[in-house]
């Protein structure tokens, strides 16, 4: 049969319908998976077009698949963090929903005083497992959408929950019927969808899901799990480690609307921003994140990151107000107690900081040279040096302007000859076997003792400007 698509405006066949493939041996892909190597990369080099929805959105589940692998947060510091994520979002509500926990008592008041604040943005959602008890949590807590979990890899199905895909697809279905008909709206999590037989269960499972969503008129989510973080980008790859392919055939094949699905992705391969923008220009509407990108082994999609890839791909924030980014990270460290690591990107103590004299050189005649874009205009962030052999009289000018807050005719030239005096101590300390970097206060308080001129005059405009 023929049909016109008014998605692809051509004339499409629609002969064949996918439906499920019921086996009696579970497909474990022992070619790509054989656990005892590294998971393999297949090609079949056929691509798919790209297909990028008119919106993109974030989702977060920091409060659910991030609380798993950390101390679980108090109320107060989910309401703030909730507040942030809020801020963060701006006005147009590109941040759409917040994923929660409802097991607890602490869970279930962490909801109650998020929703009391009154945001439309990010929208409070729940995860459950599919059963009916666990479903009635939801009813009781008036939760208008909840995650349900639906595993849907031979691994999952045949290893963890002892069924057959049939008895699988039957489970969840009659779950996904219960919310309906109460009017909750169900968002299906496809787990472990980068090791599943996407064309005998995947498609013929979403095929179900939009047959109920038609038929009750209310839309029914489906969120891609890449549970171990085994999806690829590549163009060409084959299913079922393709991104491409698996955003392509559930919206093709499906039948599902791009704002309609949503991408989940862990890190396991360092591969989580890429593959999540990857279902962004593939026909995913949502990209699922966590904070700092906490979550499972190596982590969730970091949320921050996808704030950045959303204004690369649409050249706008839309409202988002990336600052809030830092008083994110801040709040982690000063209130949390977690140390983010250094280097980690847009929030890490380091990652706009150099320690290179040529860096520091460069960065004092432009600081286009070695940075990507404004770090304190976007993130309120200072580009920063910290000082080491590396570093030279270069280094030394450049940490001075920052420290200092030096700008104008108050900046120092590299060849001023006060720095002289000051690098020969920084190599002495070297030279003596240190092996880590001069910490700010350390540096100053050399300053004052090596040149107590130029100390004077530098605080002089700390405290003038």
């Amino acid at each position: 049969m023929l049909e016109f698509s008014k998605r692809t405006n051509t004339l499409e066949q629609s002969e064949y319908k996918y439906s499920l493939q019921d086996v009696t041996t579970p497909n474990f892909y022992r070619l790509l998976y054989s656990y005892d190597d590294v998971p393999k990369i297949p090609f079949n080099h056929r691509h798919v077009p790209m297909y990028p929805p008119e919106r993109l959105w974030i989702s977060d589940t920091t409060f659910r698949d991030g609380q798993q692998a950390r101390t679980p947060f108090t109320v107060e510091q989910t309401v703030h963090l909730y507040q942030l994520l809020h801020e963060l979002g701006g006005p147009n509500g590109i941040i759409r929903q917040a994923e929660f926990f409802l097991y607890s008592k602490n869970d279930r008041d962490a909801v109650d005083a998020c929703r009391a604040l009154g945001f439309k943005f990010p929208e409070i959602t729940s995860w459950i497992r599919a059963t009916k008890q666990d479903f009635m949590l939801v009813k009781d807590m008036g939760i208008e959408e909840t995650g349900i979990l639906a595993s849907c890899s031979d691994f999952h199905i045949f290893n963890k929950l002892k069924m057959t895909r049939r008895q699988a697809m039957d489970q969840f279905v009659g779950i996904v019927k219960d919310a309906l008909s109460i009017g909750v709206r169900p968002r299906v999590h496809l787990e472990d969808i980068t090791r599943a037989d996407f064309y005998g269960f995947v498609v013929p499972l979403a095929l179900e899901l939009k047959k109920l969503s038609d038929e009750s008129g209310i839309p029914i989510k489906i969120r891609a799990c890449d549970t171990l973080g085994l999806g690829v980008s590549y163009p060409g790859v084959a299913l079922p480690r393709s991104v491409p392919g698996i955003a392509y055939g559930l919206w093709h094949h499906a039948g599902f609307p791009s704002e309609l699905l949503e991408w989940h992705g862990h890190n396991d391969f360092g591969k989580a921003v890429s593959n999540a923008g990857t279902a962004w220009l593939y026909g995913i509407s949502t990209a699922n994140c966590t904070m700092l990108g906490f979550g499972e082994r190596t982590g969730n999609t970091p949320l921050e990151a996808m704030v950045f890839e959303y204004a690369a791909l649409r050249g706008t924030f839309d409202g988002m107000q990336p600052s809030v980014i830092t008083e994110i990270a801040r709040y982690y460290e000063s209130d949390l107690g977690y140390q983010i690591p250094p280097m980690t990107p847009f929030v890490g103590e380091d990652f706009n900081t150099t320690r290179a004299g040529i860096h520091a050189d460069g960065l004092l005649k432009d600081p286009e040279v070695y940075a990507a874009f404004d770090t304190e205009a976007l993130l309120n962030r200072p580009i920063r040096v910290m000082v080491n052999q590396s570093s030279g009289a270069a280094g030394l000018a450049y940490w001075m302007k920052g420290y200092y807050g030096l700008g104008g005719r108050h900046e120092l030239d590299k060849r001023d000859p006060r720095l002289v005096h000051i690098n020969e101590w920084v190599q002495q300390q070297y030279a003596e076997g240190r092996s880590t970097a001069i910490g700010d206060d350390e540096l100053a308080s050399a300053i004052a003792v090596l040149e107590p001129e130029l100390d004077a005059e530098l605080r002089g405009v700390m405290v003038t400007d």
